[in-house]
């Protein structure tokens, strides 16, 4: 039996919304504004009117959009639409940068998803909102649309949080989900991901950690409520990862995830790092597949919480910036501005040498008397303690005078285990360089 809905009275209110950016995540934001006017009024309390969409060549055709709406002139909208709310979706530094200030410095609340502007410049632009009393909402920025920016900025912000740590870029997740499971090499992985749309023609940003830093930066400066900059962070790619770094992992049941990890040492130091990582199988973040995201977060009373869900994306990114407009319109709506950007701790970052986790090493040996005896004395020296080692003969074709030795550490501090692989492949009896892979959760 069909029943008839009946709709709120839509409000006269009226706040004009100004969109930088018309790719993928733009168009389909473009399109809810424009095709679900209604629904967004109801939810804001106003009406959302486009008031100009800013693109680079006004002349291409943008099927749903009115040619009227696209100016080339980015400035001029930010400055003379009388825009209410501006959203950022042109990405990089800058004009990014002066674009969003202007906006501000206009009245106009903003909402971006420019994660790389955010870890550069994200203190100013803060300072600089909080002046003009005015909003900067920023979920789309670091895990599409999984809802982890307003939980740490607002719900979990009278509780301790002790760590963050997740999958925070879908690429790298695909490339080595797949080379997990279908056991391709790299190379393969991220054609596979390249075909699919996973990932860029140029990958650089993905696959050598930039995206992540960037997420990994935000995320922390939310957590501990202190600046941290994209520069901070310290930040390793995947590309070097191997057939035999998975291999190795599946046979200590784990399986290399890219992650993004920020905690609060023993000393209150932050540590903020992203790199590839062995973790167990029993670990939730081992059941993160293709490219989606997951944050686990560590907090003192709530516990351990774990957000999933796809982290890129037109229409997942889309739905965090709509989530942002309507909480922004609301505020414009009753006269506030949402939580200030609360830096009051203002922690230091811990180098990477005092980091301490566990560490798979890995290496090739002289198959003799008094070798692994010659290691732990190095392990010893260097107060890094052995959790499990296994020592195999070499494959077929290798020199039968060698062997490969594998080993899980105890927790050790990464310049310890630094100085260890120095001083092994210096030694006479390791044969070629010391392969490490960092184990979180073991």
């Amino acid at each position: 039996m069909n029943q008839s809905v009946t709709r709120p009275a839509v409000p006269v209110k009226v706040l004009r919304v100004a969109l930088l950016g018309a790719g993928t995540v733009g168009r389909k934001v473009a399109t809810i504004l424009l095709e679900h006017a209604d629904d967004l009024a109801a939810k804001a309390g106003c009406r959302l009117e486009v008031s100009g969409i800013a693109v680079r060549d006004a002349t291409k055709p943008r099927a749903g959009i009115d040619p009227a709406l696209l100016t080339e002139d980015a400035a001029g909208l930010v400055a003379n639409s009388g825009a209410d709310i501006v959203i950022e979706l042109i990405g990089g530094l800058s004009p990014a940068k002066e674009l969003i200030v202007s906006a501000i410095e206009h009245g106009a609340s903003v909402i971006t998803a420019n994660k790389a502007l955010l870890a550069s410049h994200g203190d100013e632009i803060f300072a600089i909102a909080e002046r003009n009393g005015v909003d900067v909402y920023f979920e789309a920025a670091v895990a599409g649309a999984i809802p982890i920016v307003r939980p740490l900025r607002e719900s979990l912000v009278g509780d301790e949080i002790r760590a963050v740590m997740g999958v925070v870029n879908g690429t790298t997740n695909y490339i080595l989900d797949k080379m997990s499971t279908e056991h391709q090499d790299f190379n393969q992985a991220l054609a596979a991901a390249q075909d699919l749309g996973f990932a860029e023609a140029d990958p650089t940003a993905d696959v050598e950690g930039y995206d992540a830093a960037s997420k990994a930066a935000i995320l922390a400066s939310l957590a501990f409520h202190s600046s941290v900059p994209g520069s901070a962070v310290y930040r390793e790619g995947i590309t070097d990862v191997t057939p035999e770094d998975i291999e190795a992992a599946a046979a200590m049941d784990c399986v290399v995830k890219p992650l993004a990890i920020a905690r609060v040492d023993e000393q209150g130091r932050i540590e903020v790092r992203v790199h590839a990582a062995m973790v167990p199988l029993t670990h939730p973040l081992a059941m993160v597949h293709g490219p989606n995201n997951a944050l686990v977060v560590e907090a003192a009373n709530a516990g351990r919480l774990m957000f999933l869900g796809p982290g890129a994306g037109g229409s997942p990114t889309a739905s965090a910036v709509t989530g942002d407009l309507v909480t922004v319109a609301r505020n414009r709506v009753r006269g506030v501005v949402g939580p200030a950007h609360s830096l009051y701790q203002a922690l230091a970052t811990a180098p990477m040498g005092q980091t301490r986790t566990r560490y798979y090493l890995r290496f090739k040996v002289a198959d003799q008397p008094g070798v692994l005896a010659a290691v732990a004395g190095i392990l010893a020296r260097h107060e890094v303690s052995v959790h499990s080692i296994r020592q195999t003969p070499t494959a077929n074709g290798d020199d039968p005078a060698t062997a490969r030795v594998s080993m899980m550490t105890h927790i050790a501090r990464e310049s310890d285990v630094a100085a260890c692989l120095g001083e092994l492949e210096n030694s006479g009896f390791v044969i070629g360089p010391v392969r490490l892979v960092r184990a979180e959760g073991v």
